[in-house]
């Protein structure tokens, strides 16, 4: 009965299995055997070398990212309903010692190399304007839209041109990758993708999430911006435990296309009440005041999000017969 947030979601059991079996003596920090083998495990991931590290929350990785694409002086590109514009109370500011945010436009939180451009465009090159670093995009959106590798691969293209690097938000990055049907390689570094936060948390997770490099080097001065910014815990373990359960069996992967799965159940109940078109496992709908004390009457909860809209959320663990009497309730408001 609640869809206000897959953060407030159950932990998967294979992740708490895991967490029970790492609770073991072993080295301190990072330098446990699951914390080591998370190179080795996100490089076959994404068919490539990788150096990643854990960190406990999608703000870290996001702005630990960020502070290795961009210097105190210099500007990140994103959209200007990005988490990272409205939802980090200023840490990416914080972590980049200053680095400005521009904000670009775009329907449904997607950034294209138009709006981009457009922006861009507006800059000089000129030692009194703060000058672009890097591009940060998130997919899905904080509209549940969905990047195609194609379209990562347009943004990669103008980022390379510019001379910039391109980060991407990925908190529901397993929703967009099933969704998008592509592999994990397709929709990152060989679309032009520099850095990757990659979300568990929403998926099953309890407390950890991934910070993927594509770029050799880039780990090595976030280890030390990590650990100054108190965010290198000393029984790391317990997130690599987290990260590497997921990906086991591909559990991530199937947790993501079970939320999905419910968030087209309530679209098809929808109709013409979407705001957006649902990609992944957010549903936006329009509803008046009325409509929605109406649901809340029954017992569901969920956000308003601006005039007359409200969001739901589908977690990995709402099955179809949890979600049906939300679909039927939608659909009986006429």
């Amino acid at each position: 009965m609640r869809f206000f947030s897959d953060n407030a979601a159950p932990v998967h059991p294979a992740v708490l299995a895991a967490l029970a079996e790492a609770d073991v003596l072993d080295t301190a920090y990072d330098g446990d055997r699951w914390s080591k083998a998370l190179d080795a495990r996100l490089s076959d991931l994404f068919e490539t070398a990788v150096e990643a590290l854990w960190v406990p929350s999608g703000t870290a990785a996001n702005c630990l990212a960020l502070a290795a694409l961009c210097p105190p002086h210099g500007a990140v590109v994103c959209h200007h309903d990005a988490h990272i514009q409205n939802d980090e109370c200023g840490a990416p500011e914080f972590y980049t010692h200053g680095a400005k945010l521009m904000l670009a436009q775009g329907d449904g939180a997607k950034l294209t190399p138009e709006t981009i451009a457009a922006l861009l465009a507006t800059i000089r090159d000129d030692v009194h304007q703060v000058q672009p670093h890097a591009i940060s995009i998130t997919n899905a959106t904080e509209y549940g839209l969905v990047y195609q590798p194609h379209e990562v691969a347009a943004i990669g293209a103008l980022a390379a041109e510019r001379g910039l690097t391109l980060h991407m938000d990925g908190a529901r990055f397993a929703n967009a990758l099933v969704t998008a049907g592509c592999s994990a390689a397709d929709m990152t570094w060989r679309a032009g993708v520099t850095a990757l936060s990659l979300g568990f948390v929403k998926n099953g997770g309890m407390s950890a999430e991934a910070l993927v490099f594509f770029k050799p080097g880039l780990v090595d001065a976030t280890r030390y911006r990590r650990k100054r910014a108190g965010l290198l815990l000393s029984k790391g373990r317990y997130l690599a435990a987290q990260i590497l359960a997921l990906l086991d069996e591909d559990r991530w992967l199937a947790n993501a296309r079970a939320a999905n799965a419910g968030a087209a159940q309530i679209a098809a109940a929808a109709g013409d009440r979407l705001v957006h078109a649902v990609e992944a496992n957010e549903v936006f709908l329009r509803v008046s005041a009325e409509e929605a004390a109406t649901l809340r009457a029954k017992g569901f909860d969920f956000y308003d999000w601006g005039p007359g809209e409200a969001r739901l959320v589908v977690s990995w663990n709402q099955r179809a017969e949890d979600i049906r009497p939300l679909a039927d309730a939608i659909a009986a408001l006429g």
